[in-house]
């Protein structure tokens, strides 16, 4: 089977239009110097490439790197010092488990819990758009959009390691990955400031400590 001329053809090894009896290695583009001698062990091919000038970046790549921060966020706007919003002088424990479960009244709580399920569920979808558009721009053997049902940044890391070995090119999504992951962290560590800060304005209150 001859490749030479036909830019579909997957990688492999066929015919060798030049050399009769010969195998050569089309790299899915154009044919390279690899050949194979019948009863040789065949040569190790080239990492597949794609076309130069191709764009790694793409509209769903950036939406599951940022996206996962708007739970974050929207949990800043929790009432959690209402958690502490009750007298400790009062005998009536209604008070104090009321204030426990006051949280759950705040919409934003929900908001957050139900915007981080349906971000997850996105990112696995917009990981398969993303594979499915890197394919179309022909980047071959792409990180598979699976991963992504492990969480979006291992997604988004191991995606970008093989699109700079297809493109040459592509690591501004790992470095916002990074920089997002880091974001988030100072984010959660602020968060468990405030709550500990509400929690020991109250002990502070309390009579007798």
């Amino acid at each position: 089977m001859s490749a030479q001329g036909s830019p579909q053809a997957p990688a492999g090894w066929y015919a060798d239009p030049e050399r009769p009896g010969q195998g050569r290695y089309w790299d899915g583009r154009a044919w390279t110097e690899l050949r194979h001698t019948p009863g040789q062990p065949y040569p190790v091919p080239p990492p597949p490439k794609a076309p130069p000038g191709t764009d790694g970046n793409t509209v769903w790549i950036w939406l599951i790197i940022f996206l996962p921060l708007l739970p974050v966020l929207l949990m800043f706007l929790v009432p959690w010092e209402s958690m502490f919003a009750f007298d400790p002088a009062s005998s009536d424990p209604r008070e104090s488990i009321s204030a426990s479960f006051a949280i759950f009244l705040s919409p934003y709580y929900w908001l957050a819990l139900g915007a981080g399920y349906a971000i997850y569920g996105l990112s696995v979808w917009f990981a398969y758009l993303d594979v499915k558009e890197l394919a179309a721009r022909g980047v071959p053997k792409p990180f598979h959009w699976a991963f992504a049902f492990i969480g979006g940044a291992v997604y988004a890391i191991g995606r970008a390691v093989v699109v700079k070995r297809r493109t040459g090119h592509g690591h501004a999504p790992l470095w916002a990955e990074i920089a997002v992951i880091l974001v988030t962290i100072g984010l959660v560590v602020w968060l468990e400031v405030i709550i500990f800060a509400a929690m020991f304005d109250f002990l502070d209150a309390v009579p007798g400590s």
